[in-house]
């Protein structure tokens, strides 16, 4: 047994970021570059600005330093994704399938938006998940749904999908229309170096974890021993097929020897810091 890791380069430098961010272009209450002000000042490293169904003209801000990654949130005619990468707005069509063939087709990549939303928490059956392909991932921890109908948790239905084999990354947004709504959770990436180009790749092969307050210093696998150091985690869970825990172990350090047990075909961790912090790693196939 061997396990597939999508961290090669977790001993790099971290990049913190948000890729689905609001402003007064759509239902957002701040400008663009009051938006990019604000994260700057939090000390974010990449942006993505995605306003409904509306490409925000990064060109004309000042970046603060940051990285500012083209996009937008496509919202008209069916449930809401993420167009990461997406310089143009697509023809409107409510065949979401037909959406992620195109945004694949222009070297984009789709992340399903806040699963739980709403007061079913069906936002995005779990039925319509399934049948859906090609999508890139799934936000598993949706900031302004703390304060929405429904729930910003959303691990129940990713562990729904890698149970089916299926390979999607997690990924942890603030989904900003206020200011109080930032800095709630946030994708933190393992890059070389810090270039658009690094970045995204980073984000493509799941070069990194999500973190609500939660940093993971190091994450190393060989063979099928996983070693996580994390200094804010006091209790780190292992979680298998159809979320299943298969063990939970004190922090600030893990090494975990994968046993042969069935059914196993991934494993993900999730680290558990003070009060509501937490981490999540993209999840290990086995091999």
């Amino acid at each position: 047994m061997s396990l597939i890791s999508p961290y090669a380069l977790n001993s790099h430098r971290q990049y913190k970021g948000n890729l689905h961010t609001h402003t007064t272009n759509s239902d957002g209450v701040m400008t663009p570059q009051q938006v990019v002000d604000l994260y700057a000042a939090l000390g974010y490293h990449f942006l993505m600005l995605s306003d409904h169904d509306h490409v925000t003209d990064i060109h004309a801000l000042n970046h603060r330093g940051m990285a500012l990654i083209p996009g937008y949130e496509i919202t008209a005619g069916g449930g809401h994704l993420l167009y990461v990468g997406g310089r143009e707005v697509l023809p409107h069509n409510g065949d979401r399938q037909s959406v992620i063939h195109a945004v694949n087709d222009r070297g984009g990549f789709i992340i399903v938006n806040h699963p739980n939303w709403e007061e079913d928490y069906s936002h995005w059956p779990q039925a319509e998940l399934n049948r859906l392909q090609g999508f890139h991932g799934l936000e598993i921890y949706n900031g302004v749904s703390e304060r929405a109908e429904g729930a910003a948790l959303a691990t129940d239905r990713w562990d729904m999908l890698l149970s089916k084999g299926r390979q999607v990354w997690g990924f942890g947004n603030d989904d900003t229309h206020e200011t109080y709504d930032s800095c709630i959770t946030w994708n933190m990436v393992f890059a070389e170096e810090f270039s658009m180009e690094s970045l995204i790749a980073a984000l493509r092969t799941g070069n990194f974890y999500v973190s609500t307050g939660v940093h993971i210093d190091a994450i190393h696998v060989e063979g099928n021993l996983i070693r996580i150091v994390s200094r804010d985690t006091q209790c780190f869970r292992v979680i298998r097929d159809h979320g299943m825990i298969l063990a939970a172990l004190d922090g600030p350090e893990m090494c975990y020897e994968v046993p042969d047990v069935a059914p196993l075909s991934y494993l993900r961790v999730e680290c558990y810091g003070r009060g509501a912090d937490m981490a999540w790693t993209q999840p290990f196939r086995i091999a």
